[in-house]
């Protein structure tokens, strides 16, 4: 996020998305093959790619460098990673995956926390007064609500969240046809060439047509590109998404909720950047709801068991489930 800020007034939006994504896929589909893993054959597969590139890959990234272009790094860190929410709801419901209460209040945290960063302070603090009922009119309220979701990064942000969150369940889907290392790189092949196209027909769409987006480019700036590019995309996408084509979607995808922490640190450290009381309140809120879901497991074999007589059996069997500690794929109802 920090690299990709740092460059945005040398380039376009789009085209550092394009490029994000467009080499990187070269590179892993190169070491894919070198590491001889088997290429997608038949319709199936590239078709289940195709949708995978079209929304992991150019939806996501188009609308992380475009709510990018319009907020801070470390609260677009905290925003992109909100999608752990989206994919423990639909891996549940989807995959089976157990979340139990102590995921759901993490979940319930987590949402709370991303609304806090998300919305407008005036909006929070006016809910926590009950001052709903003075709100302006209908009509100006929903002009104020569509300038928020089409203007304001946050929730370009938060859409690119979504984004990413089907596309970490689609990989599930993905890898029944293709090998998951070479269908990622496929995918950011294909998914990065439209967002290449659409910023070459926007700089000749605009004021500054014949200036290519690529001209402006300093050697910092190709750095930072780079950096994001190799770092990333490559390595972070191939590696996240063959282990999310095996493994427990809901913790995996909460490990991302980190990287706000490393995000904020870096964008105060070199950008100089600065969030409310208010938004820090949400990161805070962000971060325990991470701790309740990636932990659920061990906090409730620990509640369970440091407090046996203030649960029932069948309580204590629907907040920890007798397969947590054999089974990767959780299946007890909660």
């Amino acid at each position: 996020m920090v690299a990709m800020k740092g460059v945005m007034n040398e380039t376009t939006p789009l085209f550092l998305a394009g490029i994000r994504l467009l080499p990187a896929g070269l590179l892993v589909v190169l070491v894919s093959v070198l590491l001889g893993r088997e290429q997608p054959k038949g319709w199936r597969a590239w078709l289940w790619i195709g949708l995978f590139a079209l929304i992991d890959g150019t939806l996501f990234q188009g609308f992380l460098a475009k709510g990018l272009e319009r907020t801070g790094a470390g609260l677009g860190s905290v925003m992109i990673d909100s999608q752990p929410l989206a994919v423990a709801i639909m891996a549940r419901f989807l995959f089976q995956e157990w979340i139990g209460p102590l995921g759901w209040l993490g979940l319930l945290v987590g949402l709370i926390g991303i609304s806090f960063i998300g919305l407008p302070d005036e909006w929070v603090l006016t809910f926590f007064q009950g001052q709903w009922l003075n709100l302006e009119p209908v009509i100006t309220f929903k002009q104020e609500v569509l300038s928020v979701l089409f203007q304001q990064g946050e929730w370009l942000m938060l859409m690119a969240a979504l984004s990413m969150a089907a596309g970490t369940i689609l990989i599930r889907y993905v890898a029944r046809w293709a090998d998951p290392v070479a269908a990622t790189g496929w995918h950011m092949v294909i998914g990065g060439t439209p967002l290449i196209v659409a910023s070459l027909a926007e700089t000749v769409g605009s004021q500054s047509a014949g200036s290519l987006p690529w001209q402006g480019l300093s050697l910092p700036g190709i750095l930072e590109i780079s950096y994001a590019t190799i770092f990333g995309s490559a390595i972070a996408y191939g590696v996240f998404f063959y282990i999310a084509a095996q493994g427990n979607l809901t913790s995996l995808s909460a490990l991302t909720f980190l990287t706000p922490v490393f995000a904020l640190l870096f964008s105060t450290l070199l950008l100089s950047e600065s969030l409310s009381h208010l938004q820090w309140s949400g990161v805070l809120l962000t971060l325990l709801s991470i701790y309740l879901i990636n932990q659920r497991f061990f906090l409730a074999n620990w509640i369970s068991a440091k407090f046996p007589a203030a649960f029932s059996p069948r309580l204590a069997s629907w907040l920890s489930p007798t397969d947590i500690k054999t089974s990767s794929t959780h299946k007890a109802s909660d």
